[in-house]
């Protein structure tokens, strides 16, 4: 054979190939591509994560609640004091961050810091950044929601499971005519997605869905 030949189709060959393969332009549009993809496959895994966690801790505030409503129920004892007292849960707009478990040693359905004994049961503490947004409370009297409370306290007692909701810092025990239908309490993430705890006066909890 020609060595000629050869050589000629050889570099054909080459040519060939080098035809067949990727441009510089073609790499960098697709390493584009894999850079878009992943980022938003990263976005939503960082959006998802936090949902997650949003949810889990509405429900760590469910139970907490619910928690209270099973001391009160079972008149749980607390400390050296009789079995009488009431067991709550406190929320206040001035601590996000933060809610009280309490024994209502006062007997005013609400947390006194100020009183002796001491009312604390448990402080539980909101982490990485996810705090308690708003707070809101529909009066007995009306189906009208009031946000952007002061406070909320939460209260169970035997024998029943029912819910006395106080706000703003008034008595639903000692001022009957104060007394909340319903509380809610929402519950925000650092990248603002929001998710309310529900509590009913006949003593239900639960967890809405994300806003």
């Amino acid at each position: 054979m020609d060595l000629a030949f050869v050589r000629s189709r050889s570099r054909r060959d080459t040519r060939r190939l080098l035809s067949a393969g990727f441009t510089l332009i073609e790499l960098l549009v697709v390493c584009a591509i894999i850079i878009v993809v992943t980022g938003l496959i990263l976005i939503d895994n960082n959006k998802f994560g936090g949902e997650v966690i949003l949810e889990n801790l509405a429900y760590d505030v469910a139970l907490s609640v619910r928690q209270a409503q099973v001391y009160g129920i079972a008149v749980n004892r607390f400390g050296s004091n009789t079995f009488t007292a009431g067991y709550g849960i406190h929320f206040a707009s001035a601590s996000p961050s933060t809610y009280v478990l309490f024994a209502d040693l006062k007997g005013n359905g609400m947390y006194d810091p100020s009183y002796s004994p001491s009312e604390l049961v448990q402080t539980i503490n909101l982490t990485q950044g996810y705090a308690i947004t708003n707070l809101c409370a529909t009066p007995a009297s009306s189906n009208t929601e009031t946000c952007g409370l002061s406070s909320l306290d939460i209260l169970f007692k035997r024998p029943e499971p029912d819910a006395y909701i106080s706000q703003n810092g008034i008595s639903a025990i000692t001022s009957p005519a104060a007394l909340q239908q319903e509380a809610r309490i929402l519950l925000i993430s650092p990248k603002g997605q929001i998710v309310p705890v529900e509590v009913d006066a006949t003593g239900q909890i639960s967890v809405q869905s994300q806003q």
